[in-house]
């Protein structure tokens, strides 16, 4: 598929341009420009024998071209020098390099996502504006002060002292990139698919160039578990079906096959992070035959570790839920009130309230709790579900 192709050598022609050249900004621009040229011209013309190299010549010259109207508007001379033809195709895969620039410690998250999805991800502004729900010119200047605080970083790998906390920050990038295709923060649709399998695709990339990493392997293990779900998750309206009452026949087998070895085999072999763990669990899940077959008290002991691991009130959370699953919906009750403050307005937390409390048998507790939580959230089919089951608890619950 054309559009495949373009968005897996984006990476490669821009790499390849800003370690020739060292100016992301211009170099960045030639290759957007070079791309829409080949979604134009290849459909027709055919795709070229080396669709990299078609890539970098034509990205070359259009910062030529550029560089040469500055010149001739400025009248400086020195700009001559970036007006050579272009160079033979490096063989060399930059992907990484890119990735760790993209991910500059100097850049917001908001900042390193938009950035990535653009320079490594292929992905055009209006695209990435679409899939967040913001406005173009907002995603637009994201990416043009992203661009400008790079002006001068030195296009190559970071110093091996710095390089542990750059791999973090790039992990972290693409973790919510495929959480906000898998469910998506606000909007009419659950799910934004070009989001998650483009965080897919730029993991296994990650992978394929940093083998012996561990974390790099939990996560994609971790996005393949979870998204096998997608088909199980909505209805053909778009309606929201919970994790119990989906139909596991409809998961995929495998993304759930590959998922699983993938872990098994790292946790073997590498040293356990969070993201290893968070895969074991979307493993467990994603073995039981149905809802009742899951094991809880293995989930429970592995969010016990992930806690210990990589605290927070996401986390504390869900080990929370995984506490009423074991030892009952009050044991899990008792805990919620010490939740990190954090969370008082988010959704999350009133919905795992709401559901305890109608494990619990208290209705009325939670048709309030669900009604709450249907107001914070910013996501229709999550609130449609929400309302849904307060109003049916109102229903079973008959007049007053």
């Amino acid at each position: 598929m054309l559009e495949e192709l373009l968005r897996e050598q984006a990476p490669q022609v821009l790499g390849a341009l800003v370690r020739r050249y060292g100016d992301f900004d211009s170099c960045e621009d030639a290759v957007q420009e070079a791309l829409l040229a080949a979604s134009l011209q290849w459909p027709g013309e055919g795709v070229p024998a080396n669709p990299r190299g078609w890539l970098i010549t034509v990205a070359s010259r259009r910062r030529i071209e550029v560089l040469r109207s500055e010149a001739a508007r400025t009248r400086r001379e020195e700009t001559v020098a970036s007006w050579s033809p272009p160079e033979p195709v490096p063989a060399d895969d930059d992907s990484l390099t890119l990735l760790m620039l993209c991910c500059h410690p100097a850049l917001t998250p908001q900042s390193q996502v938009a950035l990535t999805l653009r320079a490594v991800g292929g992905l055009t502004t209006g695209e990435i504006a679409r899939a967040f729900l913001v406005p173009e010119a907002t995603i637009g200047q994201r990416i043009s002060r992203a661009k400008a605080k790079l002006q001068g970083a030195r296009f190559a790998m970071p110093p091996a002292s710095e390089q542990p906390e750059r791999l973090a920050a790039v992990l972290h990038v693409l973790y919510l990139i495929f959480n906000e295709g898998y469910t998506a923060s606000s909007g009419d649709a659950l799910h934004r698919v070009e989001l998650s399998a483009e965080a897919i695709r730029l993991t296994r990339l990650l992978r394929a160039q940093l083998p012996s990493e561990g974390e790099v392997a939990g996560l994609l293990a971790l996005m393949l578990l979870t998204d096998a779900r997608r088909p199980a998750r909505t209805t053909a309206d778009g309606a929201l079906v919970p994790l119990p009452e989906q139909d596991r026949t409809l998961w995929d087998a495998n993304s759930i096959a590959e998922g699983t070895e993938l872990i098994t085999s790292t946790l073997r072999t590498a040293p356990v992070g969070a993201y290893q763990l968070q895969a074991a669990i979307a493993a467990v899940h994603d073995a039981a035959k149905n809802a009742d077959d899951t094991d809880w008290r293995e989930i429970l002991m592995l969010y016990e570790l992930l806690e210990a691991t990589a605290p927070g009130p996401m986390v504390t959370l869900n080990r929370i839920v995984a506490v009423a699953m074991v030892h009952g919906a009050a044991a899990g009750l008792a805990l919620l009130d010490d939740v990190d403050p954090a969370l008082r307005d988010h959704h999350r937390l009133a919905a795992v309230r709401a559901h305890l409390f109608e494990l619990s048998g208290d209705t009325a507790a939670a048709r309030e709790a669900y009604e709450v939580a249907a107001r914070l959230t910013q996501s229709v089919p999550e609130r449609r579900y929400l309302q849904s089951q307060a109003a049916n608890l109102g229903a079973s619950a008959g007049p007053n």
